[in-house]
């Protein structure tokens, strides 16, 4: 195969994930979701579910001679200054303090936690189009939290051994087959195994893309985005920026389940032999190139209409 082949090839299959029919099938299946709206949503639960959740580990982790919660996000994204002392406020415990759990405590965490994971479960139903199960899913939502706090857990010592650099490449490649893994495995497990392995791949290998490339981006702007989130609100702007981070997360995370499913369905319609004739995809290209050079002629005439001086009035 040549070179030019080679290219030719390449360039008919970006083409052919990139046409406009199917990226306004993913745009209209991300709007089904309610994405941004969904995404906040998951955002505050994650932050309701972790933030007590990470304290409580992280005394228990103090006890048994390892870095708390606190610093290991401290040294994860490298903060500094104001954020790290601001993230050290809202989940380090103070000197003496115990880590035993009340009654209203433990009933407040579990239920926090299973809310959370309900709503990640109702992604996953509404992204595959399945009937709710809600409460009737507890014990697989269990299971879920328990899968969540070993991929955690995984990834932290991943980004222990591996985080070198100011990027932390190497940990990022090496987190994302384990992402790709818990999101197809999360998929399973909270629709109750009623979506395929199969069919929950495109999702995991696409979700764990685009949470390495949003993890990248986080590693730089995160410390600026704490640092002075504390600097003008205090530790509080901790949890501001945290939720912001969390946000990007979860907007991923719902991106991702719509660009996979839809993922899908075309790889389902290929193998039935119901791929588009490369001249229809030809033609959708033409008709958007050719509608941007309208718009773009429209307003070249518009600013040149608008620069062109006025003639003075005549006496």
């Amino acid at each position: 195969m040549t070179a030019q082949t080679s290219r030719e090839r390449a360039v008919r299959t970006l083409t052919f994930w990139l046409r406009p029919a199917f990226a306004l099938r993913c745009f209209s299946r991300f709007q089904k979701l309610v994405g941004f709206d969904r995404s906040m949503a998951l955002a505050a639960g994650a932050l309701a579910a972790t933030v007590p959740l990470s304290i409580l580990t992280g005394g228990i982790l103090t006890h048994t001679g390892h870095a708390d919660t606190a610093e290991r996000i401290i040294g994860r994204y490298q903060l500094t200054g104001e954020g790290a002392d601001a993230i050290r406020q809202v989940l380090a415990l103070s000197s003496g303090t115990s880590t035993t759990v009340g009654v209203f405590g433990a009933v407040f965490l579990v239920i926090s936690v299973l809310s959370f994971a309900r709503a990640v479960q109702r992604l996953y139903e509404q992204t595959w189009e399945l009937s709710p199960l809600s409460v009737r899913n507890t014990l697989n939502d269990l299971l879920w939290v328990a899968g969540l706090a070993g991929y955690l857990t995984v990834t932290g010592l991943v980004y222990g051994f591996l985080g070198r650099g100011r990027l932390q490449l190497g940990a990022v490649a090496a987190e994302a087959p384990v992402t790709a893994a818990f999101l197809v495995w999360g998929g399973r497990i909270l629709t109750a195994r009623r979506v395929t392995w199969r069919d929950l791949l495109p999702f995991g290998v696409v979700g764990s893309v685009l949470a390495a490339v949003y993890s990248v981006g986080a590693t730089v702007y995160l410390p600026h985005l704490f640092s002075s989130s504390a600097a003008r609100y205090g530790a509080v702007g901790a949890v501001f920026a945290t939720l912001s981070a969390l946000f990007g997360v979860m907007l991923v995370t719902v991106g991702s389940a719509a660009l996979g499913r839809e993922v899908r369905d075309e790889l389902v319609g290929i193998a039935r032999g119901e791929r588009p004739p490369d001249d229809e995809i030809r033609r959708e290209w033409d008709i958007v190139i050719e509608q941007a050079r309208s718009r773009w002629h429209t307003t070249r005439q518009l600013i040149a209409r608008y620069r062109r001086p006025k003639e003075p009035d005549e006496s």
